[in-house]
């Protein structure tokens, strides 16, 4: 044993002398070297190089929003370098040379467009970076081959061009003979044999407060041992503790190393006070006893943001926030039920409404969620929502309100304002929630800087919420599930078709004849069957008239749409005079004065003769009580009657036709004129 320890000091002394030769030699021999300049990719991140100071060449292509950046001037170093460069205006996307410094960590990073790239927010990040000009500060040695801390990363050697570099995510000690020259404004060092030695221990996170909201550092530390053996950063954890035994007792004998490395698989993940292990970042959430909520019958369509703006990380945070939606919407048959739109450059349904029936299975479902990828198309997503997804085949139920919220990383890419206005024509309900919105400076790159009130359901902010950041997400689950669960304020549900009460008043004077009277019933037929007719929908009346007024049958008589049809079919012609003036206003009194509050009140008035009494009064205080008027005049009928009896403007409210056998003509005009005001409604 003497034996052997004398030996081994002996070797380690000739190594020592070896290097202090050799150092000495190379300085008295070699010029002062011309600056080489390592390439890196548009890809590599700020984190994953172990270099604190550095010169890089970044390629042209860089400025591209699946790189993503993080932060203003000081970026986080889960940033990409190059992108941050054409974001602080170093470098543009042709690309270039540019010098890295690493700095501390921030509390905080401040997202903004700049350069035509726009960064995100953060909330705290443990290291940070700066860009500058490549301009080599005097007395600093800068390398010419960047050491990495990622699994495989491609770095040019002077000599060699591209070699890579290869660690493992356990610890992997590799024995390597390098040449690199580093870049320096002092002559350069000589050539040494290193051992380098890559080394990963878990830490628990210290603040567990707020699981799911943390970031995890990808970076992994690295130790190098070359002619001197350095000493281990102080960490006060068990198994850092271990680590540095290890060393040292590898110090002393060579014989201790190779058993060190084969004897411990550490795996770092510095984490910093507030940001939790994986573990934490994907919770798993206790399951409801709750076997649905009854109270909240609603078709629920989520369009999730799948686009590049929005990150891996926060992608995460919008699967777990559609998770606890989920669980606090409680998925039934016979309450909410629940499918996922995911959109990029194109959309794609993840799941439909007739999938799941548990909260359970769609948060399993959500949680192997891959994302797209691509730009941020809203628009697009709207469209195919409206085409797709709210169908029988899909799972759609009829009785129950569709809603689709559409959740947003900034801004949306292209215009989102004509399939919207299709949506809530068709009776969907859109709301957005915007995850931090563009600021003042950035609104002047938005396609449409209103697309939220161009989008929603109701511009009065019931329909939008606006997140400031991805992290505090998870604080609007409540308010958001309590909104799309009162049917009472989902407005757009309430359509053209089922929302309104319908008066005809029918003129059965004598001049109409008992075969024109049936033609008339038809016609009156063929309207009322193109509504959704119920007790909580469209509901219809009818008035008979001629010089005196019969009720026929009013708004609370019938409640389907066939005892309405056939309740039309029996009207009896009554024959008399022309009183129409009279006529609307019983029907003001005896009908729409008993429609409900959130009722569209619509007059259908249908004539063939001049009135023998003043219609402009009645009309007019018909208007005033909030009932829109259409006039259908045939034959005999006066064109100026028609149009003080019809709603301004009269050119769209009212029609003439010359024979009886023509009414058929304006059934669907009429329909659309109904529609068309609907949908021009204010919608605040």
């Amino acid at each position: 044993l003497p034996t052997m320890k004398a030996m081994v000091i002996a070797a380690l002394f000739g190594m020592f002398l070896l290097c202090t030769y050799a150092t000495k030699e190379a300085t008295k021999t070699m010029k002062k070297a011309k600056l080489y300049v390592p390439e890196i990719a548009c890809d590599v991140k700020a984190g994953k190089i172990i270099n604190s100071e550095f010169i890089a060449k970044c390629p042209p292509g860089c400025q591209d929003v699946k790189y993503r950046v993080y932060g203003t001037d000081v970026y986080a170093s889960f940033s990409s370098v190059c992108n941050a460069a054409i974001h602080s205006g170093i470098i543009d996307n042709r690309g270039g040379k540019i010098l890295v410094q690493k700095v501390a960590g921030h509390s905080g990073y401040r997202g903004s467009f700049s350069n035509g790239v726009r960064s995100l927010s953060l909330p705290r990040w443990r290291e940070s970076f700066l860009v500058s000009e490549s301009k080599p500060r005097k007395g600093v040695t800068y390398p010419s081959v960047l050491e990495y801390s990622s699994r495989s990363t491609s770095v040019k050697s002077r000599d060699s061009g591209h070699k890579e570099y290869q660690t493992s995510p356990a610890l992997d000690a590799q024995m390597a003979t390098t040449t690199p020259t580093p870049m320096t404004t002092t002559p350069d060092p000589p050539e040494l044999t290193t051992i380098s030695v890559t080394t990963t221990t878990t830490v628990a996170a210290a603040d567990k407060t707020r699981p799911g909201l943390h970031r995890v550092r990808d970076t992994e530390p690295r130790t190098s041992l070359g002619c001197y053996i350095g000493v281990l950063r102080e960490n006060t954890s068990i198994q850092n503790q271990e680590l540095a035994a290890a060393f040292q007792r590898a110090a002393s004998s060579p014989a201790h190393l190779g058993k060190a490395l084969s004897s411990h698989q550490w795996s770092f993940s510095f984490l910093s006070p507030g940001f939790s292990s994986k573990e934490e970042l994907n919770p798993k959430p206790q399951e409801s006893s709750s076997q649905g909520n009854p109270n909240c019958k609603v078709d629920l369509a989520f369009l999730m943001d799948g686009s590049w703006s929005i990150g891996k990380r926060r992608f995460q945070l919008q699967k777990q926030f559609l998770s606890k939606i989920a669980q606090a919407l409680g998925i039934s048959r016979a309450g909410p039920l629940m499918g996922i739109v995911q959109y990029g450059d194109d959309p794609s349904a993840e799941f439909n409404l007739k999938t799941y029936a548990s909260s359970k299975d769609v948060r399993n479902a959500i949680e192997k969620i891959p994302q797209k990828g691509g730009l941020s198309n809203v628009g697009k997503a709207l469209s195919f929502v409206n085409q797709n997804f709210f169908s029988d085949a899909n799972g759609n139920r009829g009785g129950a309100p569709n809603v689709a919220v559409v959740l947003v990383d900034g801004w949306p890419t292209d215009r989102v304002e004509e399939a919207s206005r299709l949506a809530r024509e068709l009776g969907t309900n859109i709301f957005f929630v915007t995850i931090e919105a563009a600021t003042e400076n950035e609104k002047q790159n938005v396609m449409e800087p209103d697309f939220v009130d161009k989008a929603v359901c109701r511009t009065n902010s019931f329909y939008s919420i606006n997140v400031p950041s991805w992290f505090s997400l998870h604080k609007v689950i409540q308010p958001l599930v309590k909104r799309v669960c009162d049917s009472d304020r989902l407005a757009c549900s309430k359509t053209c078709f089922n929302s309104a009460d319908i008066g005809f008043v029918i003129d059965g004077s004598s001049s109409v004849g008992t075969q024109n009277f049936h033609t008339v019933l038809q016609f009156v037929a063929n309207i009322s069957r193109e509504f959704e007719i119920s007790d909580t929908d469209t509901r219809v009346a009818a008035v008979q008239y001629t010089y005196e007024q019969r009720l026929e049958f009013g708004f609370n008589k019938y409640s389907t749409k066939q005892d309405v049809l056939t309740a039309i079919k029996h009207i009896s012609y009554w024959s008399g005079g022309t009183s129409t003036g009279a006529a609307i206003t019983f029907a003001s009194e005896q009908l729409f004065s008993k429609s409900k509050a959130n009722k569209r009140k619509i007059m259908i008035l249908i004539t063939d003769g001049r009135s023998y009494d003043d219609v402009r009064v009645p009309a007019m205080a018909a208007h005033q009580n909030g009932v829109t008027a259409y006039s259908i005049g045939i034959a005999w009928a006066a064109q100026d009657e028609l149009e003080d009896i019809a709603t301004d403007p009269d050119k769209e409210h009212s029609f003439f036709v010359d024979d009886f056998d023509n009414l058929y003509q304006f059934v669907n005009p009429l329909i659309q004129n109904i529609c068309t005001d609907f949908n021009s409604q204010p919608r605040n």
